[in-house]
């Protein structure tokens, strides 16, 4: 796994080695990673990318924050709580960004607390595949305050995901076995 594109193009992450299959640590695969970012660079969504404040929920490597904050993003904040993946997380902002541009929050993303910080501009919801637990934690994240009016949210699941209720589904995308539904919040102009 490396960074695609922008400030640290080619720069290797951290090895997964062994993972961590108790928190089913998937992580998305550079192909993967590259089709998503020619998307959102496109033009099509606009430019969600750069001077963003990311959200990366279920971050497991930490690889599609990484991603947006070398092409451009302002910053971005992890919220992740397997142990391997903590380690991953740390690994990465010290091989890129560095902790002025990142931060771990170390929780489970359908438990999220009350956000105390700005709201976030560009959401990405990598939840385990098939269990249920995105829309729970994109509800969670609308209702206590993680998530900006005009954000858009990119949710990767192994099956198409229907925009669930205040959120409306703006495009949807299959890469092999990986699904990625493009949502903003219901009402936000695009």
């Amino acid at each position: 796994m490396r960074i695609i594109g922008g400030e640290w193009r080619g720069i290797a992450l951290a090895a997964v080695g062994k993972g961590d299959q108790g928190k089913h640590l998937r992580p998305t695969t550079d192909r993967v990673r590259e089709s998503l970012f020619n998307v959102l660079q496109g033009g099509k969504l606009g430019d969600p990318i750069t001077d963003a404040c990311v959200l990366d929920l279920f971050a497991g490597t930490g690889a599609l924050g990484l991603e947006a904050v070398s092409r451009g993003a302002k910053t971005v904040t992890f919220v992740d709580d397997g142990r391997v993946a903590g380690t991953l997380i740390r690994d990465n902002i010290r091989k890129t960004c560095g902790p002025k541009r990142a931060k771990l929050i170390k929780a489970d993303a359908t438990r999220l607390p009350q956000n105390s910080d700005a709201p976030y501009d560009l959401i990405f919801l990598d939840p385990p595949y098939g269990k249920s637990m995105g829309q729970k934690a994109l509800s969670l994240a609308s209702q206590n305050g993680w998530i900006a009016p005009e954000a858009l949210i990119v949710w990767e699941e192994n099956t198409p995901q229907v925009a669930p209720e205040g959120f409306t589904q703006l495009d949807q995308r299959k890469y092999g076995d990986t699904w990625m539904t493009f949502l903003e919040v219901a009402g936000a102009e695009t």
